[in-house]
């Protein structure tokens, strides 16, 4: 409760500056939990989501890249369309900037994980709702922050793990890399959340009925505690602990009366 009262207060705070000074306000980081509040603190108020209005003010859910994971909510001045906003902002980065990271000698450099650089960022002091995505390969990471912490990361970041970095800040439009999924497929008695997660994860429905009933799986940002949800094309899964994935839609069917589930999990 104290959570909803808290976003709520901020975005009426930074929705009414927008449309009394008529200057685009923004929250900072977001996680898909945060951003399902959002949307629910809007309906409770009769507005319908899908108008990208809060008090008469447009909104923009953006994240420095499309189809993000964490997001600012950015309120628009009277001035301002959604995609000039947006494509001003791919380009130059005033809100939200892209590091571009690399080993300084590849030679020497380990593998490194999501985990490592933003386990290298929070321990620089750097709060995490000023982090964005973080996107990695073997040999580069490319991490969205927010704009008035850019600098003096790129200046002051340069170990992550055992590897010494170098950081340059580029504007987001200048990420390279997407987000790695393996494809995965299995028949399954129904659409029921429980019979999906049991099938990606490999473990019994039991299991994945007590990972459910512990609230630990969120579909599209939202606690799910309910073993027979069923799962909707295109819903992101996220369970605490075990990773996230895509639910992508369900394929033949088998002689035995089971369809066959597709999801791309990221690795």
């Amino acid at each position: 409760m104290e959570q909803n009262q808290l976003l709520e207060g901020r975005i009426r705070d930074l929705a009414g500056k927008a449309y009394n000074n008529d200057y685009a306000t923004h929250t900072e980081f977001l996680a898909a939990s945060d951003l399902a509040l959002f949307y629910q603190i809007l309906r409770k108020q009769g507005v319908n989501p899908e108008s990208h209005q809060v008090q008469g003010v447009p909104f923009v859910i953006y994240g420095g890249r499309e189809d993000a994971d964490r997001n600012i909510i950015v309120f628009l001045p009277s001035y301002l369309e959604k995609d000039t906003f947006l494509a001003d902002e791919m380009a130059n980065g005033e809100m939200i900037q892209c590091l571009h990271i690399t080993p300084v000698n590849k030679r020497f450099s380990e593998e490194l994980s999501h985990r490592d650089y933003l386990g290298a960022l929070m321990n620089m002091g750097i709060e995490r709702d000023k982090i964005g995505d973080i996107l990695t390969s073997e040999s580069e990471a490319f991490v969205f922050v927010m704009a008035d912490m850019a600098d003096l990361i790129a200046k002051e970041l340069c170990r992550v793990k055992h590897t010494s970095v170098q950081c340059e800040v580029v504007a987001p439009e200048h990420c390279t890399l997407e987000p790695k999924f393996e494809e995965l497929s299995g028949s399954v008695a129904s659409l029921r959340l429980d019979s999906i997660l049991a099938m990606v994860y490999r473990v019994s429905r039991g299991k994945a009925q007590e990972v459910i009933q512990g609230e630990n799986v969120f579909v599209d940002g939202r606690v799910i505690t309910d073993d027979g949800y069923n799962l909707k094309p295109g819903q992101r899964i996220s369970v605490r602990g075990h990773g996230k994935f895509i639910f992508t839609g369900m394929g033949s069917t088998t002689k035995k009366g089971r369809v066959y589930a597709n999801v791309k999990r990221y690795i």
